[in-house]
């Protein structure tokens, strides 16, 4: 009988078509709940109903599970691996910007940049949701207006977020949107 690392293909050849585990059920599970609250809370349901407001508690818990994982989580998982220093972040977009930037399995550092600006927003944007439940801030409009900002900057990230992983993913010829489906990568070194 084949060794376990053979019969799940981890150590196959680039050729025979190899992946490595590199998302584990955490981030995916987080990245995707995102998607879903974002959209729902964006574009369906009304704000400040309950439906709403039970969306964003949802993201809010994910989030508060996300940054302890980032902490305790698997190796691409934690913030010690893709948290970029100012000088690496300058480094890969001058790279990026030269057409010349390296695939990495895990986050490149202005995709890592993005993540953490995400995860600041949705952590505000869900403050600011829940503060305006409170009889202390009811009906602000100040504390209305900077939840949706927040929610707004949301989106435009997010967007730019989808449009920088399609052009990742035509760039590396690797699909990146399956990729955090599936949990798997090519392995560094191999060719599509």
């Amino acid at each position: 009988m084949a060794p376990r690392a053979l019969q799940t293909g981890e150590h196959r050849s680039p050729a025979a078509g190899a992946s490595v585990r590199v998302w584990d059920p955490v981030v995916r599970l987080f990245h995707w709940t995102v998607v879903a609250g974002c959209v729902l809370n964006l574009f369906i349901l009304e704000e400040g109903k309950r439906a709403h407001r039970y969306v964003g508690y949802t993201v809010a818990a994910v989030l508060v599970i996300r940054l302890i994982w980032g902490f305790v989580g698997t190796r691409h998982a934690r913030f010690s691996d893709f948290v970029p220093t100012p000088a690496g972040l300058a480094s890969y977009v001058r790279a990026l910007a030269r057409g010349r930037e390296p695939r990495m399995l895990g986050h490149n550092p202005a995709g890592a940049a993005m993540m953490l600006s995400l995860m600041a927003l949705m952590a505000l944007t869900c403050l600011t949701g829940w503060m305006s439940t409170l009889d202390a801030f009811w009906g602000e409009d100040w504390l209305e207006e900077l939840h949706g900002a927040l929610a707004n900057g949301i989106l435009v990230l997010a967007l730019l977020h989808a449009a920088a992983a399609l052009f990742e993913s035509w760039r590396h010829r690797e699909n990146l949107v399956w990729a955090m489906v599936t949990g798997r990568k090519r392995p560094l070194g191999s060719r599509s």
